[in-house]
């Protein structure tokens, strides 16, 4: 954890922290953003979202307000170009095989398949969805009226990735009962 975080290490500054609190404290992840020729601005949604938002051009208010966008709204990609072929291919897999069984001809399954598929895409790439503030544009068009582009985000929720273990009470039962015997 060499991470720079106003001056210290990140391991100083958790160190720091466990120290001043006395809880342990463990950074299971972090995520960085921005560069040369880059905007970038950040929210924290409850101190239990937060989201960095980079952009070339615009202002930090835009990126603010994107993030704010991000932390509702949860698309899975920034833009169409970030969607893996494989989740393409396999959606489109889903969606013929949900509409193959219409009896309408091929090239009305394809037609269905690829709206379906446009419809997939603008729901799940961020500069596809409606801009939650205004709900009058979408946040590509909102980036193209400042002047700017998409980059990339990233979303990070707490709790987020942390597998919860799951009881069985009943076979706990049983099991005890067999050993019991």
């Amino acid at each position: 954890m060499a991470a720079s975080v106003d001056g210290s290490t990140l391991e100083e500054v958790r160190a720091g922290l466990v120290a001043k609190i006395g809880e342990n404290i463990q950074v299971r992840r972090f995520a960085s953003r921005g560069g040369g020729g880059t905007t970038t601005g950040a929210y924290i949604h409850m101190n239990r979202i937060g989201v960095l938002v980079e952009i070339e051009g615009g202002s930090e208010e835009l990126c603010t307000d994107i993030a704010m966008h991000v932390a509702a709204m949860n698309p899975a990609y920034a833009t169409k170009d970030d969607v893996p072929t494989e989740d393409i291919e396999k959606e489109r897999e889903i969606l013929t095989a949900q509409v193959a069984d219409s009896g309408k001809p091929e090239d009305i399954v394809k037609k269905m398949v690829e709206g379906r598929l446009n419809k997939f895409l603008s729901e799940n790439c961020l500069v596809s969805q409606q801009y939650v503030k205004t709900n009058d544009k979408t946040v590509g068009k909102l980036l193209e009226e400042n002047g700017a582009k998409m980059i990339g985000f990233t979303r990070i929720a707490v709790g987020e990735g942390i597998e919860k273990k799951v009881d069985d009470f009943a076979a706990e039962v049983a099991a005890m009962a067999k050993g019991g015997k």
